[in-house]
């Protein structure tokens, strides 16, 4: 389905054979339904008697489907038809009459016109193609809103500064599902131009139409540097952010909205920061380093592949990582590169030059750069700050880290300086270019990396903290945070009796805080606490026989242990409990669900 330009109903096509005879490719006539696609428009030629207009499904039998583009070969015959070479064939457009004729000429003339957008000027064919059918999906939408905190973020932002949108109009620029649009006029907004370029534009509508809403929200299907609004508008919403705050160029696509912003509007987001920090992490770099090894092999299978080796590595080395990591590996304060969504251009994302300099904070080696950002929603009445950075909660941009090919071996106090350069190219990302150098030394390291081409690292599993971190000995450190209020409880067995430990008996434990473990054998549970057991009904024990028999004694569970330690019976954590759905258990009898490691 696509958003419906014109419906030209009793039209004949005929095809142009060899000897320039006309053949009737259908037999009878049809209905042309034109509409829009992101590449042009779409021509859907549907069984005639399939009943009214309207976009979408409806209509008739479709019969054949053609895109068409601004690069379609078609040429004007007469006042009546029209030729286009389409699917392989010449095909002869004999319309009904003079008016839908030249309707017809007139959104293929208005299509041709987009051949010298701006969008098109500096994106690839084949990469906007790819792009616009990628936001295309429910599916990807749908990742996208599961991010709480973007999706939060955006809402908060926009109600505490309802004031700015009450009785406004707004531009939704790349809508998508149209959330943000939909959140606008929550806020009191007067009218929402949502303009989409990929054919989610359909889905928003749908969306709008149910929740009774057209005469407050117009969906727009069009690239913004295409369409054409009917007002300006007074404030511009987005969500333009890609990997490392610029990736996929989305944010030209945000300022060149700016077209239609009156002087003095607002845009949320108002400004972005780009954060770069010097990182240490051998295991990823061995991690990379190994991958090219594998071309290291002479005889695989008879092959001799190390001719290949340099190449692999300097392959590998060229992928941005994709994932999250502790904030302790950064060795030195981050820098900042802010653009101001407000004042800048659009062609200054084309070549983004950045000094960096860092006084390093402690010794050792620098494998790479860090990179994360933050965005300001600076309205009347408060600021509101999304941010990616590694100490926060994690989102769908994560954090990325290029890595240097040669790492460097710093100390403390010294200063790592140079040039990160991310230059934009016709695949809607940037090529980063990292240039380093040791003060007062000769040492320098460089790399260019494909951000088109990232590799996604990250698994759901916990970041581990840097090796080294610990100044104390961690084994006595969790003994020593056990509660007071449980080593209190502690059961001791001394001469067949159970005491407190302060000189008398103590049943106030018995039956308390245990996990059900079904008829386990009587195995002595030591202090492993998950492996505690209760009495079953039928076998009610009563104080006086709880003195003369062997108990089955179990630990109550303390507050410094968390689900996954309360489930260990002398084994390392299952990394299903990263992935999979787990029950804590409260008091042997309620069980709260809980997320094992799953990114939402």
């Amino acid at each position: 389905m696509c958003e419906q330009l014109a419906r030209l109903h009793g039209c004949n096509i005929l095809i142009i054979g060899d000897n320039d005879c006309l053949v009737n490719k259908y037999g009878h006539s049809v209905t042309i339904a034109c509409g829009y696609d992101p590449q042009g428009m779409s021509v859907r030629i549907l069984k005639e008697g399939g009943g009214g207009g309207g976009g979408g499904s409806g209509g008739g039998q479709q019969l054949e489907e053609y895109p068409v583009n601004a690069k379609t070969t078609h040429l004007n015959h007469g006042h009546t038809s029209h030729v286009v070479v389409a699917g392989g064939e010449m095909l002869y457009l004999k319309f009904a009459s003079k008016a839908d004729c030249q309707l017809f000429r007139s959104l293929l003339q208005k299509m041709s016109g987009k051949v010298n957008s701006v969008f098109n000027l500096r994106t690839e064919d084949s990469s906007a193609s790819q792009y616009f059918q990628f936001y295309g999906y429910l599916s990807q939408q749908q990742n996208m809103m599961q991010d709480f905190v973007r999706t939060s973020t955006y809402q908060r932002a926009i109600y505490s500064n309802s004031q700015d949108f009450h009785n406004k109009i707004v531009l939704d620029v790349g809508a998508g599902s149209g959330i943000l649009s939909f959140f606008a006029v929550q806020a009191g907004a007067a009218k929402v131009y949502a303009v989409e370029a990929s054919n989610m534009a359909q889905y928003a509508q749908q969306l709008v139409h149910s929740n009774n809403l057209n005469g407050k929200i117009t969906v727009i299907a069009g690239k913004i540097e295409e369409i054409e609004l009917p007002e300006m508008v007074d404030v511009i919403i987005s969500e333009p952010m890609g990997y490392m705050l610029y990736n996929e160029r989305m944010l030209e696509t945000y300022l060149h909205g700016k077209k239609w912003l009156k002087p003095e509007g607002k845009m949320f987001p108002s400004r972005g920061d780009l954060h770069v920090a010097p990182f240490t992490d051998e295991a990823l770099y061995m991690e990379q380093y190994n991958k090219a090894n594998f071309w290291m092999q002479s005889e695989f299978h008879g092959v001799n592949l190390v001719s290949l080796r340099d190449a692999a590595m300097k392959e590998y080395f060229r992928q941005p990582i994709v994932d999250t990591f502790d904030i302790r590996i950064c060795m030195a304060k981050s820098i900042r590169h802010t653009t101001n969504f407000l004042t800048a251009d659009e062609k200054d994302l084309h070549r983004i030059a950045i000094d960096v300099e860092f006084h390093i904070l402690e010794t050792g080696t620098c494998h790479g750069l860090a990179f994360w950002f933050d965005v300001e929603f600076a309205g009347s009445c408060s600021q509101i700050w999304l941010s990616t950075a590694p100490t926060e909660s994690l989102t769908h941009w994560y954090q990325v880290r290029c890595l240097l090919q040669t790492p460097i071996f710093v100390k403390q106090g010294q200063v790592l300086s140079g040039k990160v350069v991310l230059a934009a190219n016709q695949r809607q990302s940037y090529d980063v270019e990292i240039d380093m150098k040791l003060e007062g030394t000769m040492i320098t390291s460089c790399n260019t990396l494909d951000l088109k081409n990232p590799y996604f690292r990250y698994t759901g599993a916990p970041v581990p903290a840097p090796p080294g971190s610990n100044t104390t000995s961690p084994s006595e450190a969790y003994w020593g945070q056990l509660d007071a209020q449980g080593a209190r409880n502690a059961v001791n067995l001394v001469n067949g009796i159970t005491v407190n430990g302060l000189g008398e008996v103590d049943m106030s434990i018995i039956n308390s805080n245990m996990m059900p473990m079904g008829n386990q054998p009587n195995i002595h549970p030591g202090l492993i606490s998950s492996t505690g057991r209760q009495q079953s009904q039928q076998q009610q024990v009563t104080p006086s026989q709880q003195l003369t028999m062997n108990p089955t004694i179990a630990c109550a569970a303390t507050s410094t242990q968390n689900v996954a330690q309360q489930q260990l019976i002398g084994g390392a954590i299952s990394p299903s409990l990263f992935t999979t759905p787990t029950q804590q258990i409260i008091n042997s009898h309620h069980a709260q669900p809980i997320h094992g490691g799953q990114f939402y």
